[in-house]
């Protein structure tokens, strides 16, 4: 019960970080880009305005869809965490509303690694979608946490700019 109360009580902490970063970031989106300002673990400032708010909707896709298998894992709802985790891997909004062309130059602007991690953030969430539909709880729990923790190493070497008490902390 102990452990269950940490990691919701981290859950919940980390979401409402990212939601008012990203909510911040999503307003200021369409001012200038100067990539010159940015540091190269700063992904998302330095992309082209049009590619950074297409990025800040997926992540707050994410976010929203990370609250609600957060709700649905403490009240058992397997239906809800599997309708959630398999949206996120299906969220490819980056792909979804680019022409051929934008994506190829988008994807061409973004370091390997964070491609990488992107990939992987997305098959974790099908491994939690199909424990859901297992209604394997605990699998349930222990993958939804390696995505958190994906989501803090992620922002940790790719939007240091956004969550600079993640560098600092050296989490």
């Amino acid at each position: 019960m102990r452990i269950m109360r940490s990691f919701l009580i981290s859950a919940v902490l980390l979401m409402g970080v990212s939601m008012t970063a990203f909510a911040e970031d999503a307003r200021n989106a369409e001012g200038a880009h100067d990539a010159s300002e940015a540091t190269d673990r700063a992904v998302g400032s330095q992309l082209p305005p049009k590619f950074r708010m297409l990025l800040i909707q997926e992540m707050l896709g994410v976010l929203d869809a990370s609250k609600n298998i957060l709700e649905a894992l403490v009240r058992g709802q397997d239906d809800v965490v599997a309708r959630n985790a398999q949206g996120i891997h299906d969220s490819f909004v980056l792909e979804q509303e680019m022409s051929e062309a934008d994506s190829k130059a988008f994807h061409d602007a973004l370091p390997h690694a964070f491609v990488e991690r992107d990939q992987a953030f997305h098959a974790l969430s099908a491994r939690l979608a199909e424990a859901a539909r297992e209604g394997d709880q605990p699998r349930q729990r222990e993958v939804f946490t390696e995505m958190l923790n994906a989501c803090v190493s992620c922002h940790t070497a790719h939007a240091t700019d956004r969550f600079p008490d993640l560098s600092a902390g050296g989490r």
